[in-house]
């Protein structure tokens, strides 16, 4: 198989987004799908083989931050496995009908835990509590993210840390159980629609492997308030560029 210079190009891009997800917990999807799209892919398409690249990026991206002990177990499986039905039915009904209908709403509530997030990282005065309900919060991060090839992170993450969740712990552990929910996507897409772009996807991953070991090695040095601003800010420009495009679409 021939590459020309367009797949250095996607494993800048890969590389570049996985640095962005595996140290912030998000964006590896939105990133590269936001890319993907502008270039003209069908919405299946883009997020069939940014899922497909993330099977690699999000496996290695796991097991780096595991070896760094960023991963809390129970948290872990309550949103492996709410997440994977999720992201399974969202795969599917992605090869049927139109992802684009909720997705306003969901940038709205991101809108809100941005503002949250930066709240908390600006003080301590905020009361650190858990999510009582993680399985739902699993299920729908699973289901945006494969109706739309980048919503796990965002929605997962955000929540989490919004309700006083460790930014280390969070992050890591978000990354690691995208690892499943991905597979899980991934498999769900090849087995109704085939996997094509193969450029597209080795190039993503190549990228994305390389740049994983690095992020972990960040979230697990760099300080919970530095983290927390760069993720809150990044959730505040994720979700105001998507609320926007919605409005002009």
């Amino acid at each position: 198989m021939e590459f020309g210079s367009g797949f250095f190009w996607f494993v800048l891009i890969g590389l570049g987004a996985q640095l962005v997800d595996g140290a912030l917990g998000m964006a590896f999807g939105l990133i590269c799908s936001s890319i993907l799209l502008s270039m003209g892919l069908p919405p299946a398409a883009v997020s069939a083989s940014v899922h497909a690249a993330e099977v690699v990026t999000t496996g290695v991206s796991g097991a780096s931050h595991a070896y760094f002990r960023n991963i809390d177990r129970r948290l872990f499986w309550q949103l492996t496995i709410a997440g994977s039905v999720g992201g399974a039915i969202g795969a599917y009904v992605l090869t049927r009908l139109p992802g684009d209908a909720i997705r306003p709403f969901v940038y709205l509530y991101l809108l809100a835990l941005a503002v949250l997030i930066l709240v908390r990282s600006f003080g301590r005065w905020m009361p650190r509590e858990q999510v009582k309900r993680v399985p739902v919060l699993g299920f729908f991060a699973g289901l945006l993210d494969a109706t739309g090839g980048g919503g796990w992170g965002p929605l997962a993450t955000s929540t989490l840390l919004a309700r006083g969740g460790q930014a280390r712990t969070t992050i890591g552990t978000v990354s690691a159980s995208e690892f499943v929910v991905t597979l899980v996507v991934s498999i769900t897409f090849i087995l109704t629609i085939g996997l094509d772009h193969l450029e597209i996807v080795l190039g993503l991953l190549v990228g994305g492997a390389i740049a994983a070991p690095f992020a972990a090695w960040f979230v697990r040095h760099v300080p919970e308030k530095i983290v927390l601003k760069v993720v809150g800010l990044l959730v505040l420009c994720i979700s105001l560029y998507q609320i926007g495009r919605a409005w002009l679409t």
